[in-house]
Order: C-alpha cells, then structure tokens, then sequence
C-alpha cells in the first residue's frame, strides 16, 4: 500500500518558456491568483469582477458583441463553446495549414457528422458536409483560396484560424471577412495565438460570427483561467434557432453567468458553472495589465523583438520561414538536418523550453511570449546559439550578439 511518504512535495522550477505557448505569465497575474481570498464563486466580489472582466474584454477584442465573456478552461474550450453552434448535417468549408487548424477541422467534422458519419468512424468522421482545404505546412491561407472555396461550395459556416501556431503562419483574415459576406457564410477564426499580439479590432471583420482565443498566449495569464470568445448577434440567433449539442460550454448558458441575459447586460449573473475566485482575479489582472499596455505598443513591441530573434538565428545560418510576431520557425543549417528533436530535447533538459513542430517537415520552434526585452532575447540567442553548438555547429555566439546588440541600439537612436 502506497502512503503519501511515497509522494514526496512536487516542485517545479522555473524555466525559460521559449515556445509557441503557453506563455511566461506576468509576476502581477499570479500575485492576484495567489492573493485571492478564499470566496464561492457567487461571492459579490467575483461576480462583480465577471462583469468588469466583460468589459474589459470587448475593450481588448474591439468589439460592441455583448456575448463576449471568458470560457472556464483553455483556448480548446473556448473553440469548442465557439463550435458548438455548427450542428449535424451543417455545411463548412474549413481551411487547414498546419497542425492547429487541422485539429479544429477535425472538431468541425465532428460537430456537423450525423449519426450515420459518426458511426462508421466516430474518432475521424468524414462528413459529406464538410470541406476542408488542405494548405501546406509552411504556407498560409491567401483570400485566394478562401474566394474560390467559398464561391464553390457556398457553405453555411466557415471557418479559418488567423495565426497557425502549427508552422508560424499568419492567415488572410480580412479576405477571409471579405469572402464570407460575399457569400454569406458565416465565419469563425481561432484567433489563440494573434490576440493580444497583432493589432487589431474584431468588428472590423464583419463576416466573421464567432471569435475563440485562450488565456495562455498574447493574453498572459494562468492556462487554466478564461478562454476569451465573442459572438455577433447573428450568430447567437442561429444558435437559439437551431440549439447546440452541449451544456458546459453552451454559449448563451455560458453568458448567463457572465451577466450576459437575453441579449442585455445584467447587474447578475445567473448560475451555470463554478467559478474559481482565483482564476476570475487573475483573468481581471491579466487584462488590467493589456489594457494599460495598448494593443499597438504591444503589437509594435513583438515586431520588433520579433526582428531581433529573427535576425540572430538567420545570422547562425538557420532559414526563417514564419511570419508571426510571436514565433520564429526555422530550418537548421543542411548540415544538421534531421536533428532537429535531439537538439530540441537538448534545450529542454536545460531549462529552455523551445518546441519542434508536430507535423512534418520537423522544424523549430522558438517564442518569445511576455519576453518582450532586450535581455531575454539576448538569453534566448545565447542558450540557441550554444545547444546549435553542443551538436556540432560553429556558431561565433560574440559575433551573433554584436549584430543582436546593434538592432537594439538601433531602436534608442531612433
């Protein structure tokens, strides 16, 4: 019989999270999940904290939807309340180009499979429903592609991730927007890994119906707190028309607790889940901070450190092929091909926490999530330059960090 003597105190250290998320949450965000004091979650001061949190996420998303509230978990609980809508036997034409993307299509033909589809293979359906269009990894989704597809099979729903974390490649949102109201679809982005990152208002984007992001990314708060998601009227109307095959992560139920009644803000929420006093405090903290930051600083912020890292790693005879602002991708030099998980493996027995991808072709992945300073990026170029070494590689890391050292002196004599 084991006891808890067998068990001994888990600890675990800091590292330096270096991938494509979850990111480096901000010292402030878990002050208030710490500080918390111990309250049920229909305590006023939870509650009133939901109905600020609200607010501050319409301010975030730049949006008037007042179905825009935080889902209890993360960003794949955001995307499921987001697709739930999508019913079987429903038409979608999903765009897929690299791992993310695929995974949400794959929840799409889930949610739109009959009975029938379900059955003959209920883990991987191929409803006849359904579209999915295959782009490559490494590529992104153009309004080209969206334009055609759409015009081809005119679907009820469709739907595009904007930032595919998968390969670091940024999706045509606005041909996307754009080729949704020319063919009246309605459209929903997974838009986990570009809010809080890129700058931009989600009302400027009017043929998109439903919006799912996380709490992990540009956000930078607890994985476990609020998935932010956001729905126009249209959406909510199709909804209540047709119902949803859920109950958890049903959205106008899901609202209710928000203050979100009817389609009208509320002084109260209505019960429907269990929140954590702690993870409304820091989801409130998390945005508090975002807000004073500005979405343009920091869009502008992750450009140019985005550059920095870039830059440095090319210098090292990598091949650079995103184009995130939060995420560099890369090739290593013809001579270390093929060893992309050892060095990977490398890095994070140190504490450096960089990713492969996980589809082929096997790239790296390195973020650079609330590490928005000259002094990480340098950590960062240093501890890559010095893994590329360990296997082989003749990096000249002092050479690599004069011209790092240049690109920030360039932005003080701006």
């Amino acid at each position: 019989m084991t006891n808890a003597s067998s068990f001994p105190q888990l600890v675990i250290p800091n590292t330096l999270a270096a991938g494509p998320g979850p990111g480096n949450t901000d010292a402030r965000v878990l002050a208030a999940f710490a500080g918390a004091g111990i309250a049920d979650h229909m305590q006023p001061d939870v509650l009133r904290g939901m109905i600020e949190c609200k607010h501050m996420l319409r301010s975030f998303m730049g949006t008037t939807n007042v179905h825009t509230f935080g889902v209890a978990g993360t960003g794949w609980s955001g995307l499921d309340c987001m697709m739930s809508a999508v019913m079987p036997g429903d038409t979608v034409v999903a765009f897929s180009n690299g791992t993310f993307s695929g995974i949400d299509a794959l929840t799409l033909r889930m949610k739109a499979a009959t009975r029938e589809e379900l059955a003959a293979d209920s883990l991987n359906p191929q409803p006849a429903s359904v579209t999915v269009i295959e782009v490559p990894h490494g590529q992104s989704v153009t309004a080209d592609i969206v334009e055609a597809a759409l015009a081809e099979h005119k679907p009820k729903w469709a739907f595009m991730a904007h930032w595919e974390t998968g390969s670091g490649r940024i999706n045509d949102i606005r041909g996307f927007s754009d080729a949704c109201v020319k063919h009246d679809a309605m459209g929903l982005v997974d838009a986990v890994s570009s809010l809080g990152v890129e700058d931009f208002a989600i009302d400027e984007f009017p043929g998109v119906v439903g919006w799912a992001s996380c709490p992990q990314k540009g956000l930078l708060c607890l994985p476990l707190t609020y998935a932010p998601v956001s729905f126009s009227d249209r959406y909510i109307e199709t909804l209540k028309a047709n119902g949803a095959y859920t109950y958890a992560n049903h959205p106008i139920m899901e609202a209710r607790h928000w203050g979100i009644v009817d389609g009208q803000d509320v002084e109260k929420g209505a019960y429907h889940r269990t929140h954590s006093a702690y993870a409304v405090s820091a989801f409130h903290e998390a945005l508090r901070i975002n807000l004073a930051d500005g979405l343009a600083k920091r869009a502008q912020d992750y450009v140019f450190h985005e550059k920095a890292l870039r830059d440095a790693v090319t210098a090292m005879g990598c091949e650079v092929t995103s184009n995130m602002t939060s995420l560099v991708v890369l090739n290593l030099p013809a001579a270390f091909a093929g060893r992309e998980m050892e060095l990977v493996q490398n890095c994070r027995a140190e504490g450096f926490g960089i990713w492969p991808t996980l589809s082929a072709p096997v790239q790296v992945r390195i973020g650079i999530l609330n590490l928005l300073t000259q002094a990480a990026i340098t950590e960062i170029v240093t501890k890559f330059a010095q893994a590329m070494n360990a296997i082989g590689a003749e990096v000249d890391i002092d050479e690599v960090l004069v011209g790092l050292e240049a690109h920030y002196q360039s932005r003080i004599a701006a």
